[in-house]
């Protein structure tokens, strides 16, 4: 009995269910480690984002026999230079525009109803509202509720702020380590793999460390020329508040495929209100600059368009964001890359050896 292969497979679940119910009974044990992992979470995705993007200008300056570290100080030299440029350049229009947003926020609920009214006593769109005349005031009553639920949110500016603290104080030295000592961690994760299987698990470790390279840098890039592309057509049809609308939409672009409905949403809102011509015209420039950004740079940058259907995508993000909020949004389609990279080449390796069986005869063997 104690030979059969069914015995064995039912001792094996029993034995794992028990671990799992013990280990649940003690669970307030890591529940300290839990809060330290979840307080640096944040700052060690940032770390990571930024570690991809700056460590090419690191082995740049390396290669001009400048030392490591030397490099990463002067990078961050560099950066303080750009945030003083930012702060004194574009940070008071930003400024401005975002405080005057927030003053007039009450009054774009009434100034919502008001196009509304107007498209309704129009001869050339009432037909469209006929038969709906509580349309408008339920759309109010939406954009209220988001006004709410905005100055609920700034309730908590207090905890916001701690966090951003936390980050600010954490952030440069873990990615400051990272750089220096980033080459260090692929050697590591080596010795941890059986030794035949030591040189796939290299070739896993490559080909994660160049998808998540290549993603978080044209990413970036994309985002960034989108954005600075919605300014300036913004800045064209006279959109108001073009700039904090444009640097909105960069993070959420970040989003795969919501994203940019995301932030087109505010945008068409602030315009609609200025006017239902605007609306229409704000709409007409994030179609421009998302088909530009589509169709002519992204086959630039990326060379390659990522392996990932629109479909999964879109699981993936609702799936993460579902579970983890928007840490969980912002990281699924890198962790779907990462597990594809993993379960791809195992599958790989498991063939190449059931192949490798099946060559083997019985003479081979005699």
């Amino acid at each position: 009995m104690l030979q059969s292969k069914y015995f064995r497979t039912c001792l094996s679940i029993i034995a794992f269910l028990t671990i799992l119910y013990l280990g649940s009974k003690v669970f307030f044990l890591i529940n300290p480690v839990l809060a330290i992992l979840n307080l640096l979470l944040v700052p060690m995705m940032l770390s990571g984002f930024m570690y991809y993007l700056l460590r090419p200008l690191v082995k740049l300056l390396e290669k001009h026999n400048l030392n490591r570290a030397l490099s990463i100080l002067l990078i961050y030299l560099v950066f303080i230079g750009l945030f003083v440029l930012f702060w004194i350049l574009v940070w008071p229009t930003l400024r401005e525009q975002f405080q005057n947003f927030i003053e007039n926020m009450p009054f774009l609920v009434q100034g919502m109803q008001d196009q509304f009214t107007k498209l309704q006593s129009d001869p050339t769109f009432s037909r469209f509202f006929k038969g709906d005349t509580d349309l408008s005031v339920r759309i109010s009553e939406y954009l209220s509720n988001g006004v709410t639920w905005v100055t609920n949110s700034m309730s908590n500016l207090i905890g916001v702020i701690s966090s951003i603290v936390v980050i600010i104080a954490t952030l440069p030295v873990i990615l400051y380590y990272m750089l220096k000592d980033g080459h260090k961690l692929s050697p590591i994760l080596q010795s941890l793999i059986p030794r035949k299987y030591r040189k796939e698990g290299q070739v896993i470790l490559e080909d994660i460390d160049s998808a998540l390279s290549g993603f978080i840098v044209t990413r970036v890039l994309l985002n960034v020329v989108l954005g600075i592309m919605l300014y300036i057509g913004f800045l064209i049809i006279g959109l108001p508040y073009s700039l904090l609308l444009a640097v909105i939409s960069i993070p959420l672009n970040f989003i795969p495929y919501v994203g940019s409905l995301l932030a087109a949403v505010p945008v068409v809102i602030v315009g609609f209100i200025e006017s239902p011509s605007m609306a229409i015209w704000s709409l007409v420039i994030i179609v421009i600059a998302q088909q530009i950004q589509d169709n002519v740079l992204s086959p630039i940058i990326y060379g390659k368009s990522l392996d990932v259907h629109p479909l999964t995508t879109v699981v993936l993000v609702l799936v993460g964001g579902d579970f983890f909020g928007i840490i969980g949004v912002l990281i699924a389609l890198p962790v779907y890359m990462i597990a594809k990279i993993i379960f791809l080449r195992i599958y790989e390796i498991v063939i190449a050896e059931r192949v490798e069986e099946i060559q083997i005869t019985p003479e081979d063997k005699l």
